[in-house]
């Protein structure tokens, strides 16, 4: 089969369009005939060889794919053909990737599976940051770093769904008017204006009760201003490579909380808490209250561009690749 390997830590040319064996299902597990694989900015850093706890080359990256079951193994009561797509412990760059059976989803009637493989990761990500983890409820306000981006296009959805308040941050105009298409009430150039005025201005200067950050650096710092008191912040990424911390006296007297969200390991030691959002989020969808925002979709074989397009904050909602 024909699939992306990664032989060394590094840049996008790292990618490699290579040959390799169909992988055969353990027990509990599917092959998956893979029909479009999402790419998540976790890929990227996998790469760079920054993601803490990551793979080491040489492996095929890829954590999201949706395909029909090939071939099943014990104890797994799938049927070859079914329309599935689920989150991988990697090798979805792939035409056949294997995944825990526990960990795949039908696709609905007339979802695409492009559509698809930008549902999992995104959608189950910004669910549990803004409502398990976060705790949002109805007429607050929440702040969603990089809104035109996969999660934040699911985020901003979720919470205005929910009756926030919901202020966005992207680069462009082009992204902003998405994300206000999507619900947003304050989208905010943020390479134009520093993020904390406009919050400030609209709060009356007492600022957001929720923000989702996931860049890290001084956007970290400049997201912890922009919290009310009693206000949360739940990080869930470090896009910018450059890791931050917040002092302990200043949350003390601050009243602010800082929670840490990871898709990965929180699926692994409680993924109940994970998939309760599964029944709400496919009602969405199939209501039409949600939609999956796919914004470019790149051959297999072009994984370096896909990749370069992603970093250079090109992309708008998900990015996907087609084997």
């Amino acid at each position: 089969m024909h699939a992306i390997e990664v032989n060394e830590y590094g840049d996008s040319n790292r990618l490699e369009y290579t040959e390799r064996e169909v992988p055969e299902p353990g027990p509990g597990e599917v092959r998956i005939a893979v029909e479009a694989a999402g790419i998540n900015f976790a890929d990227v850093m996998q790469r760079r060889g920054v993601y803490p706890g990551g793979p080491e080359p040489p492996y095929v990256p890829g954590m999201e794919a949706a395909g029909t079951v090939d071939a099943t193994g014990e104890g797994v009561d799938l049927e070859e053909g079914d329309r599935v797509v689920g989150m991988l412990g990697g090798g979805g760059y792939a035409e056949y990737a294997t995944a825990n059976a526990q960990m795949l989803l039908p696709i609905p009637d007339g979802m695409s599976f492009e559509e698809a493989a930008g549902f999992p990761v995104q959608f189950l990500t910004a669910h549990s940051c803004l409502f398990e983890w976060g705790g949002l409820e109805e007429d607050e306000s929440v702040l969603i770093q990089a809104a035109a981006g996969g999660v934040g296009t699911a985020a901003v959805q979720l919470a205005s769904r929910a009756g926030a308040e919901v202020f966005g941050t992207a680069s462009t105009e082009e992204k902003l008017e998405l994300a206000a298409d999507l619900g947003c009430d304050h989208p905010i150039q943020y390479t134009e204006v520093d993020f904390r005025d406009p919050v400030e201005e609209a709060t009356d200067g007492e600022g957001v009760d929720l923000v989702l950050e996931s860049v890290g650096d001084d956007v970290f710092d400049r997201s912890l201003d922009a919290l009310a008191h009693f206000g949360r912040l739940v990080t869930y990424g470090v896009a910018s490579g450059v890791p931050a911390s917040a002092e302990n006296r200043r949350l003390l007297f601050e009243n602010k909380s800082v929670i840490g969200f990871h898709l990965g390991q929180a699926s692994r030691h409680d993924p109940a808490r994970i998939m309760q959002a599964i029944p709400d989020l496919t009602q969405g969808l199939a209501d039409g209250e949600l939609e999956v925002i796919v914004g470019e979709t790149f051959a297999l074989e072009d994984a370096i561009e896909a990749h370069q397009f992603i970093e250079d904050r090109k992309s708008v909602g998900k990015v996907v690749l087609i084997p």
